[in-house]
């Protein structure tokens, strides 16, 4: 079962190639306690599920790269090339000359239908490339404008494409300080469309990392390198190959002891079902041991209202609002926007 990964923006494509990059070092890596035998078939996984068959010995990556602007391409692609490892695909990218300007409604109404064609062209490519596709993993930002916009375009295109395969979109939360004036816009925008159109969203904090950075790895001069790095283990981690002693890959379902309290849980969900536990006698990485936590709690419900009540206050004030009606995004739009991740809000609120 493979994976076509799309990174979009220059955030998507940075933390893209990490991601390549620690799966391709994983799979290549000690093999832990597991034996010589099932490390091969990890390996072989691992190269199904992430990379197409070699090309002059090296192996390449399930990929479409996007962005408005050419110079991260040129440089994510060089980097992988120069690994010697493995590479991205020739002619599996597109980009311009123009960006989005951290316009998500520049991305979404006017790059996304201008360059609909050629993208999803790139992509469908890379899905005939599969001898089976188990979906696709989406890799973007929400502050700009090339990643947010254009990766809810695409989305919103694969959903209606690929309706029977899985969607999954890492996107990239923004610091709470701001990087971007009008950050909070492209984000529920960007929250809101989503929503409707992926199958699921794994959420990466800046702030949250970059705590990891300093408190747990004691970086004390932090880049935007060393968060990618972060985000790439933990990734990877996930999407571990899970290796089973009757010899075939799936996933072992086993409830963890720790976590049966049903008080950790909502009331119409039983701890069996709330929790699977997924194990493998290889290590990941360089670790001995590690263990990776995905869950769908309560967890983001702070800061996601805390960027819808950010953005209400500048749309009650109309500040910056013609940057997006002069490319069809309407205060309606907006509106509707408010109303769905409210609604989000107050569901996990009554949990």
């Amino acid at each position: 079962m493979s994976i076509v990964t799309v990174q979009l923006g220059q955030c998507g494509n940075q933390i893209g190639f990490e991601v390549f990059d620690t799966l391709f070092s994983d799979s290549h890596s000690s093999q832990g306690l597991c034996s010589k035998r099932e490390n091969e078939a990890y390996r072989a996984s691992c190269k199904e599920r992430f990379f197409n068959e070699e090309e002059n010995g090296v192996p390449i990556a399930r990929a479409v790269l996007v962005d408005m602007e050419p110079k991260v391409i040129n440089q994510t692609l060089s980097k992988a090339a120069q690994s010697g490892r493995w590479k991205y695909g020739q002619h599996a990218y597109f980009c311009q000359k123009q960006g989005s300007g951290n316009n998500w409604a520049y991305g979404y109404s006017v790059h996304g239908p201008r360059h609909e064609e050629s993208i999803m062209n790139l992509i469908q490519k890379e899905v005939e490339k599969c001898d089976s596709l188990s979906g696709f993993f989406i890799i973007m930002s929400m502050a700009g404008g090339t990643g947010s916009g254009i990766g809810a375009f695409v989305t919103q295109n694969l959903q209606d494409q690929y309706a029977h395969s899985l969607k999954m979109n890492q996107i990239i939360w923004p610091y709470g300080t701001g990087e971007v004036i009008v950050q909070n816009y492209n984000s529920i925008l960007t929250l809101s469309h989503l929503y409707r159109s992926s199958d699921a969203l794994l959420v990466h904090e800046n702030d949250a990392v970059h705590k990891i950075c300093a408190k747990l790895m004691n970086i004390k001069q932090i880049s935007f390198s060393d968060i990618n790095q972060v985000l790439a283990h933990q990734l990877g981690s996930v999407f571990q190959p899970v290796y089973c002693a009757e010899g075939s890959f799936h996933y072992r379902r086993n409830p963890l002891e720790g976590f049966k309290d049903p008080a950790l849980y909502t009331s119409w969900l039983h701890p069996i079902h709330a929790l699977n536990v997924w194990k493998t006698q290889r290590a990941f990485s360089k670790y001995e041991k590690s263990a990776s936590l995905v869950s769908n709690s309560q967890f983001l419900v702070k800061p996601l209202d805390m960027i819808v009540g950010k953005a209400w206050n500048m749309f009650a004030s109309k500040a910056y609002l013609h940057q997006y009606t002069k490319f069809g995004i309407e205060e309606e739009d907006f509106l509707d926007s408010f109303t769905l991740l409210e609604q989000v809000v107050a569901s996990y609120y009554n949990l």
